[in-house]
């Protein structure tokens, strides 16, 4: 098993690290096609280091990640489709995160960092808000859930161990960070290194988020 998925993981880095370098290089056809491949070897590590317990919050998880991946297929051809899809994704992570067996903290002890989630994200709908024009209800939307998200991520801190908590933190804020980019490249300033910027912290925040959950699973 272990060996399995140092192979896996190898593979999905290295056929992320040739999408991010090759970028607009990449024939359409052949771009797609490895885009497409990323997300399934996350799925499958999954399956194979959780084959015996896939059910409940676990399977939850890999609905996440299958909602992920046909974001990742839908969103070349169609932006909404593509974006209701990583909104499934986000809702099913923060379910499975917030519904963590444990002690919460987030709405008691830690409520100061609702505050700042608030703040950064209102911030950051501001500061594009002129440019969303007819998208600017599904991008608040989509950034409350996000946003959820990491609080829903922040609240395991006392439900899993640290290695757990702090990959899928790491995970969470990553992807936060991918998605701010994307809506920011989209809609307000096309900045320069924005593909690799995107999809590196996007890759990475799937890969923490997968690892990290599963060390919390194997681990109790």
């Amino acid at each position: 098993m272990k060996t399995a998925t140092r192979i896996l993981t190898a593979i999905y880095c290295f056929a992320g690290l040739t999408y991010i370098l090759l970028g607009d290089g990449t024939p359409i056809i052949a771009g797609h096609v490895l885009k497409g491949c990323l997300i399934p070897l996350l799925i499958i590590i999954f399956i194979i280091n959780l084959n015996h317990k896939l059910k409940g919050l676990n399977l939850l998880i890999l609905t996440g990640l299958i909602f992920s991946w046909a974001g990742d297929v839908a969103i070349d051809f169609s932006f909404i489709p593509g974006l209701a899809c990583f909104m499934m994704a986000q809702i099913v992570y923060l379910t499975a995160f917030f519904l963590n067996p444990g002690r919460s903290v987030i709405f008691r002890e830690r409520s100061y960092l609702l505050i700042f989630l608030l703040i950064a994200g209102s911030a950051l709908i501001y500061f594009m808000y002129d440019d969303l024009g007819e998208m600017k209800l599904p991008v608040i939307i989509y950034a409350a859930v996000i946003l959820t998200m990491l609080a829903a991520a922040l609240d395991r801190i006392r439900k899993v161990n640290r290695l757990s908590y702090y990959l899928v933190l790491a995970g969470a804020i990553l992807f936060v960070l991918s998605d701010s980019c994307i809506a920011i490249n989209k809609f307000t300033w096309d900045f320069d290194f924005s593909g690799p910027i995107i999809m590196s912290t996007y890759l990475a925040a799937q890969y923490l988020i997968m690892t990290g959950y599963i060390k919390g699973t194997i681990e109790k």
